[in-house]
């Protein structure tokens, strides 16, 4: 007899992981959903950094979860499920992307975000996210992953550190490196902004 009738929903943050963990060990569907509903934001979000395609983050996202449930015996009891389930994640969509390397993909276009009200506006946009994409471009991939994890995703570091199995000092290095390198590749973006053209 499984945890179905009083679990949860995913926004329960009190109810303890470990016992979600030992439902699902026993074969419980409605414990690994509220694993799933409790994870599958955050981890859209990061598999979309990781692969910038939206029908690749999907998969990439089913896939994690469906090896979590596969591999759900290997995991240490007692330890938070989020840093495991995102090490899956993250190392499947570095492997799918080193795969891919060989086919070409289309870049997102102006054209996917929200409209807005100005033209112009949304051109100057436009332009300030090609600049900044050709700058994370340049970071190795490593300290490009780590940004984009701490800063669009919200991640700690300690999460990172978890995530992609490394010290949080170097997370932090990683990070520190890539802002300096950052900070010059879009400095002619302040010069611009000083002068009234």
């Amino acid at each position: 007899m499984g945890l179905t009738g009083d679990l949860p929903t995913a926004s329960s943050d009190g109810f303890d992981e470990t016992r979600l963990i030992e439902a699902v060990r026993r074969g419980d569907a409605a414990a690994f959903d509220v694993l799933v509903r409790r994870y599958m934001r955050r981890a859209y979000a990061v598999a979309f950094r990781l692969l910038e395609h939206r029908e690749d983050a999907e998969d990439l996202v089913q896939d994690a979860f469906l090896t979590a449930l596969e591999k759900i015996d290997t995991f240490q009891t007692g330890r938070p499920f989020g840093p495991w389930f995102f090490r899956i994640l993250v190392n499947r969509g570095r492997n799918l992307r080193t795969s891919r390397a060989r086919r070409a993909t289309l870049p997102l276009t102006a054209e996917s975000a929200a409209p807005t009200a100005s033209p112009a506006h949304d051109t100057e946009r436009a332009e300030l996210r090609t600049l900044i994409a050709a700058a994370l471009d340049r970071l190795p991939e490593r300290q490009r992953l780590i940004v984009e994890l701490f800063e669009l995703e919200g991640f700690s570091g300690a999460e990172i550190a978890a995530m992609l199995e490394m010290p949080a000092g170097t997370v932090r290095w990683n990070l520190h490196q890539a802002r300096a390198t950052l900070r010059k590749l879009l400095a002619p973006l302040g010069e611009v902004e000083n002068y009234d053209i």
